[in-house]
């Protein structure tokens, strides 16, 4: 089996397939089939558990491409997700994603430079307002609660809140192996995280 140029210069050694152990070798093809970064990225790290990995994987795909929330909507979650976990390679990945369905400069730009966007409509507003405030501050405000739950039901508004939680771990995972981005790529700066809250969530935050 061919394997794709790895993508990562990180703490793990990008591993092979044919140098895999025999139990994520099942795994692997999975992850094969649906990864555009091959076994790199992420997976590099996952395969190294891949126990943990399995379940992990089928709750990313569960939440990438069958949650109650459209694919655009989940995309915004992950790059908020990204941009206030300072995932470069989580960006990456998700931006390239984002924009084939539908997210576009409006939302992209200013949300790499963590602003909120500007004339988001009622669905994108809610998704941002919850998501950074959720990974920022631990908690949504009640009003804020109430208005989303309304909008979305309780379904898709729990699954929205579990993709911002699941790519938080994903982007601790990337950042803890330090994956980067593939050569030539403009990698997400690093902002601090007061910098980040005083944009996201500041009464100036569209200031920009």
């Amino acid at each position: 089996m061919t394997t794709p140029t790895p993508l990562t210069r990180d703490r793990l050694a990008y591993r092979p397939y044919d140098t895999l152990p025999e139990d994520a070798k099942p795994l692997a093809d999975y992850i094969l089939k649906i990864s555009s970064a091959g076994l790199a990225g992420p997976y590099n790290a996952l395969l190294r558990s891949p126990k943990m990995a399995k379940p992990c994987l089928e709750l990313l795909d569960y939440l990438r491409f069958h949650s109650s929330i459209s694919k655009r909507i989940t995309e915004f979650a992950i790059l908020i997700q990204a941009r206030v976990g300072n995932a470069p390679f989580e960006w990456w990945a998700h931006e390239r994603i984002g924009r084939r369905e539908g997210l576009d400069d409006r939302i992209i730009k200013p949300l790499w430079e963590a602003y909120r966007p500007r004339d988001m409509d009622l669905e994108e507003r809610l998704v941002f307002e919850v998501c950074s405030r959720l990974s920022i501050e631990q908690r949504i405000p009640d009003a804020l609660w109430a208005e989303a739950l309304g909008h979305f039901g309780e379904a898709a508004l729990i699954d929205l809140v579990s993709v911002s939680g699941v790519y938080s771990m994903v982007s601790m995972l990337l950042n803890a192996v330090e994956v980067s981005v593939p050569e030539g790529a403009e990698a997400l700066p690093k902002l601090s995280a007061a910098l980040i809250k005083e944009r996201m969530l500041g009464e100036n935050s569209h200031d920009h």
